[in-house]
This record gives C-alpha cells, structure tokens and sequence, in this order.
C-alpha cells in the first residue's frame, strides 16, 4: 500500500510505502519483529489492509520504523516538530486534494 501524498510516519517510508506486518511476505521475519502469522495470508481482504493501516497512523510500531527519522522524532518530540512535520503534510495533502477535486469538477 502506498500514499501518492507526502507523508511523515515512522512505518510509511519516504517513498510513501506502508511497512505492516499483514503488508510482508509470508514466512519468517528475517529481523525477528513479527510472527509468520502476522504476515500476508490469503485470508486477507482490502477491508482488513485498510483496518490495519488506519490502525497503524495513529499508533506507529517504533521496533521497526521505515522512516527512521520520524520514527525518533515521534520518541523524543511527538508533540513539538514530529507534529509541526505530520500538519505540515496534512496541510499540503488538503491543497491538492482541492485542487484536483476543483480540476475534475471543471471538467464535468
């Protein structure tokens, strides 16, 4: 799963790819952090992807961050720049929302 949006999260790299458990490869972990069973599963559906990483944005897995830098951030100053960063995006993420939902309107 990726975010085509900027966005600063300690398990979102910096290329916008979501780094869960249900997202890796099926098998053992190769770092030790996850069980084989929280990995992929064909049982899986996009219900339960979308759950997972909506779970994850407000409760980020710092064990093993894809955004290293974030994920200290988020350790040490979660309420002072990690949060100036996170509204920083949101803010940016809103404007070409509305841009593009303005583009497609005139288009109609």
């Amino acid at each position: 799963m990726k975010f085509v949006t900027e966005i600063w999260h300690p398990n979102v790299d910096k290329n916008g790819d979501a780094c869960i458990s249900i997202l890796h490869e099926p098998g053992e972990d190769k770092y030790g952090y996850e069980k084989p069973e929280e990995h992929w599963l064909p049982i899986h559906t996009v219900e339960t992807i979308t759950i997972s990483v909506i779970s994850m944005l407000p409760d980020p897995n710092g064990d093993s961050p894809a955004n290293v830098d974030a994920a200290k951030e988020w350790r040490e100053d979660r309420n002072g720049e990690f949060k100036r960063k996170v509204a920083r995006c949101v803010r940016k993420s809103k404007r070409l929302f509305h841009l593009t939902s303005f583009k497609l309107l005139k288009l109609h």
